[in-house]
């Protein structure tokens, strides 16, 4: 999926080569077409790059060496995170073929936990330009600045305001680290073109005190806007959106929990979009549970569900997991009344004051307190009282399960199945060892941050990680090759069960609900495939009726390959 000067042709022996018109160090810094000491003798004739390169030219496996040893001499997780960043600005092709090589071990660099601490110190340690920086101040005018790239080549946008970023909350203008990192997600896993994506970060100033304090700080330099004036820029920036990148698909990202739904909810029949907090998150989980259910030879309909953490990425969860059951044949009520959901003031009812609208929907009643004698239910209340056997942490307090809620949960299921799903590490809600030893090894569990397989009483548990990036890269790219003008709730539901088939019998031997992320490339195929085969499916009128969906899909995946430049 490459455009303008990107694009591949061939010669007249059907041989691949690339049309280029860049020359000399304005080639050298173009970090989509630099080859770096991998440019031939004759295209160093050809684009004058004579005397700016070491004479000796390097294969691109020699350089991959290179580039790896320079990975592990870093002496942290922020300075390797650091590397991989100042390469992926001088040499994307490099980049990805890197991490293509090395996906357990970089994927966690990239993106989370590290990207985290990455934004918290993101003014101290920029680096180089990458993406759009969206105030007030430019937001009427984006089609200036989107003259200053191929606008209409643009497929894919991560957007974020940076509020709610991952557990740590509001980075101001540091959040832009989540954008590329989701982006280099999408072409790892998924092969869209990096010249197809763009990071955008809106700046509408941070209520994050240590920022406003520090003289560093790159961004405005105020208090958030909010309300009205909140509304209007989103209106101004969704406008400039449909108008200057019209071809693109345009995901929210890391957004306050009310600013979420909102924007999900007043701009998903507007232009292709999806917010993957709530959607991505609720599909990857709604996945795991379906591969413990099989584990266990049950169905999603005969389980009990706790969310813990009724934020963005907690009711995305319950509105996945409910989906999830109705497409098993459940009655629609019959599978909300099987979620519970909680949040600061405990047990979600409908008899508060003040109920947030995207709660609603799961709220029980009132009278179910009194029956318990309480008047705000915790954690314990609720184990105590109902039958749950699926506990789900999406609450980012860290250490908040206990053995005692694990023991509780075995009272009703062998198998419970228990994912502290909060990034990042820090505040996820309980060690996989710990949950093993509280369970005596009879949980199933699955987490949100990467963690090492844990060894208790003989057998060895890989734990899974329930990864967005099992998702969004497949969705995105059905919904670019589709054109696809909304991203309906359903095509996550359908992600989520093609992500389950991912999932192999060993990998469920070895209490495992989710595939190696080392697989990242075909399962994002597998996904993709899936949801494209769901979308021509509900469509008579089509274009790609009758084609090998499969194949379209892989047509559209980029490799990154070093191929021939013709100077033109």
């Amino acid at each position: 999926m490459a455009t303008g000067q990107y694009l591949l042709w061939k010669d007249a022996q059907g041989e691949d080569f690339r049309p280029v018109s860049l020359t000399g160090t304005n080639l050298l810094n173009d970090r989509n077409l630099n080859k770096g000491t991998a440019f031939t003798e004759q295209e160093r004739a050809d684009f004058e790059l004579d005397g700016l390169l070491p004479p000796q030219v390097q294969t691109f496996e020699a350089q991959l060496e290179r580039v790896y040893e320079a990975f592990l001499s870093a002496c942290s997780d922020m300075e390797k995170y650091q590397n991989l960043r100042a390469l992926q600005d001088r040499n994307e092709t490099l980049f990805y073929a890197l991490l293509s090589r090395h996906v357990e071990e970089m994927t966690p660099i990239i993106y989370t936990p590290t990207v985290g601490k990455a934004c918290q110190e993101f003014s101290h340690r920029y680096q180089k330009a990458r993406g759009l920086y969206i105030t007030q101040h430019n937001v009427d005018d984006m089609g200036s600045l989107a003259r200053h790239m191929d606008a209409k080549s643009v497929r894919i946008i991560v957007v974020t305001d940076s509020q709610g970023i991952l557990g740590i909350g509001d980075q101001g203008v540091g959040g832009m680290g989540i954008p590329i990192g989701k982006l280099s997600l999408y072409t790892l896993a998924a092969g869209i073109h990096p010249a197809c994506c763009l990071p955008i970060a809106l700046d509408v100033g941070t209520d994050n005190q240590a920022l406003l304090d520090d003289p560093m700080y790159l961004g405005q330099p105020h208090r958030r806007i909010r309300g009205k004036e909140y509304d209007d820029f989103i209106d101004k920036f969704v406008a400039g959106v449909k108008r200057h990148f019209p071809n693109a698909v345009l995901q929210w990202e890391d957004f306050s929990k009310s600013n979420a739904f909102n924007n999900l909810s007043r701009y998903q029949q507007a232009l292709p979009s999806f917010n993957d907090d709530i959607q991505g998150t609720g599909a990857v989980v709604l996945a795991g549970i379906i591969g413990a259910v099989k584990s266990k030879n049950e169905t999603l309909g005969q389980q009990n569900y706790l969310v813990y953490g009724a934020g963005a990425g907690g009711v995305g969860v319950a509105d996945q997991i409910c989906a999830g059951m109705i497409r098993e044949g459940l009655d629609p009520q019959a599978a909300r009344d099987r979620i519970y959901i909680m949040d600061t003031q405990g047990l979600v009812c409908d008899n508060r004051e003040e109920l947030d609208e995207y709660k609603r929907r799961y709220a029980k009643p009132g009278l179910l307190l009194a029956q318990w004698g309480v008047q705000r239910a915790c954690l314990n209340d609720i184990l105590r009282h109902v039958p749950i056997t699926v506990l789900l942490g999406t609450s980012g307090s860290g250490g908040a399960f206990k053995e005692e809620h694990i023991q509780l949960m075995l009272e009703h299921s062998d198998h419970p199945m228990v994912f502290p799903l909060s990034n990042p590490t820090a505040n996820c809600e309980a060690l996989p060892e710990d949950i093993y030893r509280w369970s005596q090894g009879r949980a199933i569990v699955a987490t949100g941050s990467p963690f090492k397989d844990v060894h208790f009483e003989g057998q060895d548990y890989r734990i899974g990680q329930g990864n967005n990036v099992f998702i969004f890269p497949g969705v995105g790219l059905a919904a670019i090759v589709s054109q696809i003008r909304e991203i309906s709730p359903d095509i996550f539901t359908t992600a989520a069960f093609a992500l389950a088939e991912c999932v192999n019998e060993a990998d469920l031997a070895r209490g495992s609900v989710y595939p190696r992320i080392s697989d990242l490339r075909n399962i994002s195929v597998h996904v993709a495939t899936a949801v494209l085969k769901d979308i021509v499916r509900r469509d008579p009128f089509h274009p790609l009726i009758g084609q090998d969906l499969q194949q379209h899909i892989l047509s559209h995946m980029w490799e990154p390959v070093y191929l021939p430049y013709r100077r033109v």
